[in-house]
């Protein structure tokens, strides 16, 4: 039986016809072993045919097609045109060798040509790829170097260029940025109450809140120049007036150190940069919002913004956490707890980032691993539809949201009626 194999090159397709195989034997070894000499390889390979690509896109085109295991019209025809013809009833008496598996199925169910691709048909093809250039004589030196570079490049730039499919990148990047947010906002949050309390450290015991805290300490600047004319405008700051009036008592009796104009010019310069971190944040949180209302709007639903975004973002993108197994899904973010478990023999965390959601919260403890099962599958359910394109309306999750919290009040009566009978 002929063997022909199918060499996709940055020039363009080449068959080559490999006869007289029994002088390198049937054997992956034997074939190795010819493979580094051009003369013995030669006399067994010969180029049949070699159709060059028409111009530069027309090559990208083929090159994408061929990655996705796709026969395209031009490859089709090329093959027709140059093996042997495949007669309705009889069996071939060649074969095409491929290099990758899916195109020579998708070959065979069009063209009914019979593919295989195996260790012996690869490695004659590695062959072809080294010898390619003294075997195809009508190439100049240097063609097919330039045509590699150029489909290189475009290749690799078409792949990095935007793809609505790929929107979850954004989400990503937005949820790592929030998280690093919130941890530089409360350093930077400390750093301010620290400095601000050589100044007035009866302020820290009034004020709680970090963001609030900056704001007040800005405004107030030097305790000294604080009087009542200051009430209406801490009230609005704070929110309260009695706590404007205790700010106002403790600044009078303040036990804080004198601070130089210099100094308290520092201070407020950083209390203003915290604020604009902690603003720009909240538009962050309200941007991730809106994109996860984009392309995962029942996940979002579900489970919430924040906690689908870094299941997301622990998955690598939205189509691979709906491949996930519901047990990968259960236990997402806990990697470092996990593998510190199998080295230590001890026990495996049960949850991971998906037990942050609301309804895991607002169950009862005897059954909350319940309540993750149902709510991971029903995520996973809602993550293929999305994923596949087979739906991705907000009315769905709405729904599974809806009857989830019945379920979960009803569970919820029903455990504490049991608990009164019981009592």
């Amino acid at each position: 039986m002929a063997l022909y194999l199918l060499y996709e090159s940055a020039s363009g397709y080449s068959l080559f016809l490999a006869h007289g195989i029994d002088q390198i034997g049937q054997n992956t070894e034997a074939v190795r072993g010819s493979i580094s000499d051009i003369n013995r390889f030669g006399k067994v390979v010969q180029l049949a045919a070699f159709d060059p690509f028409e111009s530069a896109l027309d090559a990208l085109n083929q090159c994408n097609s061929v990655s996705e295991g796709v026969m395209t019209d031009e490859l089709r025809k090329f093959l027709e045109k140059n093996l042997p013809q495949v007669k309705e009833g009889k069996k071939p008496k060649f074969s095409l060798g491929v290099s990758e598996p899916k195109i020579g199925s998708h070959i065979f169910e069009e063209t009914k040509i019979p593919c295989q691709s195996n260790e012996f048909v690869l490695e004659l093809i590695r062959g072809v790829r080294l010898h390619f250039v003294t075997l195809l004589k009508s190439l100049k030196p240097g063609d097919l170097e330039k045509a590699q570079l150029g489909l290189g490049h475009s290749y690799s730039r078409a792949k990095v260029k935007f793809n609505v499919n790929r929107v979850d990148n954004m989400v990503i990047q937005a949820i790592f940025l929030l998280d690093t947010l919130d941890k530089d906002i409360n350093s930077f949050s400390m750093r301010v109450r620290e400095w601000y309390s050589w100044h007035f450290p009866e302020l820290v015991k009034i004020v709680n809140d970090n963001y609030l805290y900056a704001k007040v300490s800005k405004y107030i600047k030097d305790k000294s120049t604080l009087s009542e004319d200051h009430l209406s405008d801490l009230t609005d700051l704070v929110g309260d007036e009695d706590k404007a009036k205790e700010i106002i008592e403790a600044a009078k009796a303040s036990m804080g150190q004198d601070l130089s104009p210099l100094d308290l010019m520092n201070v407020q310069q950083f209390a203003q940069k915290v604020m604009d971190l902690a603003e720009y944040r909240k538009r962050l949180y309200d941007y991730l919002v809106s994109k996860m209302s984009d392309i995962a709007p029942n996940l979002a639903s579900l489970i919430g913004e924040v906690v689908g975004a870094r299941l997301i973002s622990h998955a690598g993108s939205l189509t691979n956490l709906a491949k996930c197994p519901s047990s990968t899904l259960q236990i997402l973010g806990a990697e470092k707890a996990l593998f510190r478990a199998l080295k230590t023999r001890g026990n495996t965390p049960k949850y991971g980032l998906i037990f942050h959601s609301s309804f895991i919260g607002r169950a009862s403890h005897g059954t909350r691993a319940e309540w993750l099962v149902i709510l991971q599958t029903s995520a996973l359910l809602l993550l293929a539809l999305i994923a596949l394109q087979i739906v991705a309306v907000l009315c769905l999750g709405r729904s599974f949201v809806s009857k989830l919290r019945s379920d979960l009040t009803f569970m919820t009566r029903v455990l504490h009626l049991a608990k009164t009978l019981m009592s």
